[in-house]
């Protein structure tokens, strides 16, 4: 099966698309020190959308990658305030960005001072050094973490997949 195919018979595939609008808006990243935070991905030049206090307990900061239409969210108190477990920092793992240039992402990215993996892509093995071969789209790949370990996968997509757009 190849990263692209999708389970016969499996429960999404069964159930119809839904018509009510969902959209993937924040993802949370929990981290141990806001302010440290705060500094790395405003030095990623991602555009700072809140930083918003309630006393001392809680503090949310939320944050969007350029161009992007999910934010993430760090802070503290903010799984109290919604009921939720708390996440332990640097526990969010291979959050994904979507970049149409890997090398260009890659080299934006170490220029800012962030520790990137050299770019890579999958063979039998794993890990192959360099892009893909072909340039496939979905197939050439870099990472790097925040500094409290929360890892980010960049991925190169220079064109989608059918189906994978939403219409209308």
């Amino acid at each position: 099966m190849s990263s692209t195919d999708t389970s016969a018979g499996s429960p999404a595939e069964a159930a119809p698309v839904g018509a009510i609008d969902m959209k993937l808006e924040v993802i949370t990243v929990p981290v141990s020190d806001v302010d440290r935070a705060k500094a790395f991905y405003q030095g990623l030049g991602w555009r700072l959308d809140a930083d918003i206090a309630r006393g001392e307990a809680f503090r949310v900061v939320q944050f969007t990658p350029p161009h992007s239409e999910c934010s993430i969210s760090l802070g503290k108190g903010l799984s109290a305030a919604f009921g939720i477990d708390e996440m332990a920092a640097g526990s969010q793992q291979r959050l994904e960005l979507v970049v149409s240039d890997i090398e260009a992402a890659r080299d934006d990215l170490t220029g800012r001072g962030v520790d990137v993996s050299e770019v890579f892509h999958l063979g039998e093995g794993g890990r192959v050094p360099g892009p893909d071969p072909d340039r496939a789209s979905y197939g050439s790949y870099a990472t790097f973490r925040d500094p409290d370990g929360n890892s980010w996968l960049l991925q190169e997509v220079t064109t989608r997949l059918p189906g994978r757009v939403w219409e209308g």
